[in-house]
């Protein structure tokens, strides 16, 4: 427990270090995990049970926002096989040369190799989530594609996981087949006894609950436990929209938490030597080549530059799922231990590498961004940019907060009121409802250019977080909007920073008193 607890303390301040530099905080947690480990710091079966978690309550958090019929999108779908299918043959060669310049690495049957060319051309779900969220991008389109991505990758490293294993799946794995057909008998109750747990403590003991009980009926199947909780994730988020939305937002803090000991557990794979190190460095060249591949064939398939470099950028690392099919090959004897930390210092090197480069990414499209529309195709209605020049008051983000700003200004100010919101599904729900709304990212450079915004009198803006709600404000400013500019808040140092900006600032919490006083006040005049 001690050694567990000085991990932890020099995790906090390697990450708050990073963070001083605008960077990450999980690029100090795989820091320390190598530093821990090389001074004997605790251990790989020590972390084990927390990354376990957090990598488990990751997929079930995904699964809660999956759609099944969007996998099967061309846009998806296709891109998602097509790259593999390009990359692994590159990774296999690589992976010989490696063998004749470092004869222990050296394979003499062609099974081994294939097998991690596969493991390498999985990209990171986890990365790929936390750098969405850290950004508040979690429910826009080019995420909503890298998710999709990254689960039919996830699906194919499930079944490679199951047709290599030991075990063959239990004959009571045939018990699932009749609870999926008969799915609209009891997914009604489901929805009903969501609806009864309400709110709070309760809800999020409910969904820890559900994904770690489907990930043990899993593993007693002998199948992956990381499906289990995945499809658990999705049956949920069915057969209740709404609930499952809150349950992910409740759950959010807690798998990030948790997921720290998942970077931190990646340096305890093996000491590294300077061959080692010389062929994880030849492995990122070919990671190098990720997102041009996926620019090629993401704006093939009909979606804008920007979509597909965003996506792009976010899906050029190596896999936490690369590490676990070569972890199941060396206890099979197909390839060395060698190899296994060869693997973990390619993943970390290229969390390390991607980070920085997501991080500027949006910024570096607004200054670079027209040199690559000229390989945009015909758009996808998904894609498409709807003009709103005619509003004078247009918020941006509708979820609860923008929704009931824009049903509060239509009475003051009519049908001037225009909402964007960044998930096109909800997008389309909004429109159905009455609302005026148009799909779009604040963050976009082709929205602003191309809608009209800058033409309104006033921006709401009520997104995921603070740094991008500054982005926004700091791209209204360039893009010449002088008008007013309201922002939400949630802590008076953020309401200091949006106030120095020229903003207005509604703080969630200390203003809603003064907004419910009003209220009162109205309704009882």
């Amino acid at each position: 427990m001690e050694s567990l607890a000085l991990i932890l303390i020099l995790a906090f301040f390697a990450g708050l270090a990073f963070r001083q530099f605008n960077y990450p905080p999980l690029l100090g947690y795989l820091i320390i995990g190598f530093v821990c480990a090389g001074f004997g710091l605790g251990s790989w079966e020590q972390l084990a049970p927390i990354a376990d978690i957090g990598v488990t309550l990751l997929l079930f958090t995904i699964g809660l926002k999956l759609k099944p019929e969007v996998l099967l999108k061309p846009y998806i779908l296709a891109p998602a096989v097509l790259h593999m299918v390009l990359v692994i043959p590159l990774t296999a060669a690589v992976i010989m040369l490696a063998g004749l310049f470092f004869p222990p690495l050296h394979f003499n049957d062609a099974t081994p190799i294939w097998t991690l060319a596969l493991a390498l051309s999985f990209s990171s779900t986890v990365f790929a989530i936390k750098i969405f969220d850290e950004r508040g991008e979690a429910l826009s389109f080019h995420a909503a594609i890298t998710i999709g991505i990254l689960v039919i990758q996830d699906i194919i490293a499930v079944a490679f996981l199951v047709l290599t294993s030991d075990k063959l799946p239990s004959v009571w794995t045939l018990a699932v087949i009749p609870l999926a057909v008969a799915y609209k008998l009891w997914v009604p109750w489901l929805k009903k006894l969501m609806s009864i747990i309400g709110h709070g403590e309760l809800l999020l003991l409910f969904g820890i609950t559900a994904a770690l009980s489907a990930h043990a009926v899993f593993e007693l199947l002998h199948l992956k436990g990381g499906l289990g909780a995945l499809i658990a994730g999705a049956v949920l988020g069915f057969a209740n929209a709404e609930r499952s939305s809150e349950l992910n937002k409740s759950l959010l803090n807690i798998k990030n938490l948790l997921l720290i000991g998942f970077f931190l557990q990646i340096g305890y794979a093996g000491t590294p030597t300077l061959q080692m190190l010389l062929i994880a460095a030849a492995l990122l060249v070919i990671l190098g080549l990720r997102p041009i591949i996926y620019f090629s064939l993401l704006t093939l398939f009909r979606l804008r530059a920007r979509t597909a470099t965003l996506a792009g950028a976010a899906l050029s690392t190596y896999s936490e799922f690369g590490l676990i099919v070569t972890a199941i090959a060396a206890a099979e004897g197909w390839v060395s231990n060698e190899w296994l930390i060869i693997i973990a210092i390619a993943i970390s090197l290229s969390f390390f590498i991607a980070t920085p480069v997501n991080s500027k990414i949006q910024q570096w499209y607004r200054t670079h961004g027209s040199r690559l529309e000229s390989y945009q195709k015909e758009r996808l209605p998904e894609e498409e940019i709807e003009r709103i020049s005619d509003a004078k008051v247009v918020i941006l983000g509708m979820g609860r907060v923008g929704k009931g700003a824009y049903q509060h200004m239509k009475q003051v100010y009519g049908d001037v009121i225009v909402g964007v919101e960044e998930s096109f599904e909800r997008t389309q729900v909004l429109k159905e409802e009455g609302f005026r709304c148009v799909h779009g990212d604040a963050s976009d450079r082709d929205f602003w250019e191309q809608a009209g915004v800058t033409e309104c009198d006033t921006l709401l803006v009520s997104l995921s977080n603070h740094r991008e709600h500054l982005s926004v404000v700091q791209i209204a400013r360039e893009y010449g909007f002088n008008g007013k500019i309201a922002v939400t808040s949630g802590f008076e140092d953020e309401r200091n920073q949006l106030e120095a900006l020229g903003c207005v600032s509604f703080n969630l919490y200390s203003d809603v008193g003064r907004g419910f006083a009003e209220a009162a006040i109205e309704k009882s005049v």
